[in-house]
């Protein structure tokens, strides 16, 4: 099998084989909570955490997720990515193997419907900014699947719910509430009045996911809606950003985290966005060759979807909440490389995260594009040629001549 077409599926299943082999290795790892398979009834304080299945849509799987036995401060920590930043990946696994996704089938456009109690539980579950004691019985008992992709956050064992209860009332913001009952407010500017009013990405995603946002409401697979919302709340910025005046100077971020690197330069112009993805060898998806790819958008925003996936619009997040921080715009020019370090896929939030970090640090200024390339080069462990090879929109824009020159 090719390390290419790896990198591209990232456990799809484009090779057509009946699971992934990548994957399989992963969900052999024993859950630190493994002692809770064959239980036909958990207790546990849920993070809170919701879960929505992708497979046989629109007939998916549904449901709310809980760590047994643990309490509301360790259960926050579950997903909290501040708090698994200061993990190690095989930390991050063992902790995130403890929560248990109790599943219900449903179709996703009965989010509103009063008789499937299960979801309606889970919705009161998914407003709830703090953890929540949660009580579920289950029809069979729990199976140990560990669920790892390049989108989701790792998960525990999964089981079949016949009933759950909610054992204290969940603590709701006020702008969560006041939203989630505006049933004329569409999905897009719920979202983007949540993420104004300071509300956690990982809550609005679930807020989403379970079908508690817009107009036309319905469930939403949790790995879509991670999507949605990265690529939602960047829109509303962007639409923000490009009446800014342009950065004065030429600017590059370093940093990363788990072996996702970035370099990251920012250039007085209006808003453009390349992301390359360098995936270098022994890295989770790859075998023994590098994957090099790009994404580009222009003054005219992005057509389509990325075929970086969700990685793309974390990315173009982060590098937008910066210019939306300083205000102002510029064209962003990022260099993800995906080193043998990260060895296990935790989700996009790595994305999101890794390059947050970089921006966080302190920038170096240059003269020139030329001289900023040179720094860059010298932190990545991959060859200059290589890379800029793919850098499309950064190409054209070394190329141009702004109206400045002329004078």
């Amino acid at each position: 099998m090719s390390s290419s077409l790896c990198v591209r599926c990232k456990g799809k299943g484009l090779c057509g084989r009946p699971f992934c082999p990548i994957l399989e290795k992963f969900r052999s790892v024993e859950s630190t909570f493994s002692g809770i398979t064959g239980e036909t009834s958990i207790f546990g304080a849920s993070p809170p955490s919701v879960f929505v299945g992708r497979h046989n849509y629109p007939e998916v799987r549904a449901g709310p997720m809980i760590p047994p036995q643990l309490g509301g401060d360790e259960a926050s920590l579950l997903e909290d990515p501040k708090a698994l930043l200061k993990m190690g990946i095989q930390d991050i696994i063992s902790s995130r193997s403890r929560l248990v996704r109790a599943n219900t089938g449903v179709n996703v456009k009965n989010a509103r419907n009063p008789d499937n109690p299960l979801i309606e539980k889970s919705q009161e579950l998914a407003l709830s900014k703090k953890p929540v004691d949660t009580e579920a019985w289950f029809s069979k008992p729990i199976r140990n699947e560990l669920k790892f992709d390049n989108v989701l956050t790792p998960m525990g064992p999964s089981g079949e719910l016949k009933d759950f209860d909610i054992a204290e009332n969940p603590r709701v913001p006020k702008k969560v509430d006041s939203l989630v009952y505006d049933t004329d407010a569409l999905a897009k500017d719920a979202v983007s009045e949540l993420w104004g009013g300071n509300i956690p990405v990982e809550h609005i995603t679930r807020l989403l996911s379970i079908g508690l946002l817009g107009q036309e409401r319905k469930l939403v697979p949790t790995r879509w809606s991670i999507t949605a919302v990265d690529d939602l709340v960047g829109k509303e910025m962007l639409s923000r950003v490009r009446d800014y005046q342009q950065l004065s100077n030429i600017r590059v971020f370093s940093g990363g985290a788990f072996g996702n690197h970035f370099e990251i330069m920012f250039l007085p112009r209006s808003f453009t966005f390349e992301l390359i993805e360098v995936w270098m060898p022994q890295a989770v998806w790859t075998g023994q060759s590098t994957w090099i790819e790009s994404d580009s958008e222009d003054h005219g925003g992005k057509k389509g979807y990325s075929n970086l996936a969700g990685g793309y619009y974390a990315a173009r997040l982060s590098a937008l909440e910066y210019l939306s921080s300083i205000r102002r715009q510029a064209s962003v020019f990022m260099v993800r490389e995906i080193r043998p370090e990260y060895w296990a896929p935790l989700g996009v939030w790595v994305v999101r995260e890794a390059s947050r970090s970089a921006l966080g640090s302190q920038p170096g200024i240059f003269e020139s594009v030329e001289e900023a390339l040179r720094d860059m080069s010298t932190r990545l462990r991959t060859p200059k040629t290589k890379w800029m090879e793919k850098a499309k929109m950064l190409s054209n824009i070394r190329a141009q001549r702004t109206l400045d020159s002329f004078f």
